[in-house]
């Protein structure tokens, strides 16, 4: 079986869907809590697939949080290796700082449902399985500057660098595909502080009735979205 080293920041932001995609593809998951992981005994080239998930912290919050200093250590070596590298929210926050992009807070914060707007590149990439009116999950307050080198995939008007390709074994998505209607209620429960401190108000029950009107429907195409990067990931392996 092929190895893959998933960094989870909070506990309730998991892999969701992405967990079956990824036993469909022979891979065995070790999961690594960011905040008490062993950073010093960890080899950032020897998963054959890394996947950073997201979180409420900054990804330049490193004097608040110094494990981020490690982090940001493992993803530019593995980055520069070339190594499979998928990161989600924080996770791609954390891959564009490595390839030395700036990350920083939004005008505004993006949480809920919205479609996003593929580049000619996104259309052809794992992004085209996902429908072009189909909204998915935002939820961040931050964004980052497109990486030298970077492939930018798709945008929103509050976020234009919303997905972004480095490379053929690099993927970052700053919006959450693999999040499942039945994730909802610990992520309402997780962000119940930064939820209620959104202007304008975004109320629970809004992003709930959202989730369980669009999480099933989007679930399917964002399998495949995932599939398709995986099976890409099988012709670049050495």
């Amino acid at each position: 079986m092929k190895s893959v080293l998933v960094i989870r920041h909070v506990a309730f932001e998991g892999l969701g869907l992405l967990g079956d995609v990824l036993a469909e593809h022979d891979y065995q998951v070790t999961t690594m809590d960011a905040g008490d992981g062993h950073w010093e005994a960890l080899d950032p080239n020897q998963p054959d697939l890394l996947v950073v998930l997201g979180g409420p912290i900054g990804a330049y919050e490193q004097a608040l949080y110094p494990f981020l200093t490690a982090e940001y250590r493992c993803l530019e070596a593995r980055l520069q290796a070339g190594r499979p590298t998928l990161g989600i929210c924080l996770g791609a926050q954390l891959m564009a700082a490595a390839l030395g992009a700036r990350v920083y807070p939004a005008r505004q914060k993006e949480i809920g449902w919205a479609p996003i707007r593929l580049t000619e590149a996104g259309r052809t990439s794992m992004l085209r399985h996902i429908d072009t009116d189909a909204p998915v999950l935002h939820w961040h307050g931050d964004t980052f500057d497109l990486p030298v080198g970077a492939t930018l995939l798709a945008s929103t008007d509050l976020c234009p660098n919303q997905a972004f390709s480095w490379g053929p074994t690099a993927l970052g998505l700053q919006f959450h595909l693999e999040v499942l209607a039945s994730d909802i209620e610990a992520w309402l429960i997780g962000h119940a502080c930064e939820i209620a401190a959104l202007r304008p108000a975004t109320p629970v029950t809004t992003l709930r009735a959202e989730t369980h009107r669009w999480a099933p429907g989007l679930a399917p195409q964002a399998a495949n979205c995932f599939r398709h990067w995986l099976s890409g990931l099988d012709t670049h392996r050495p």
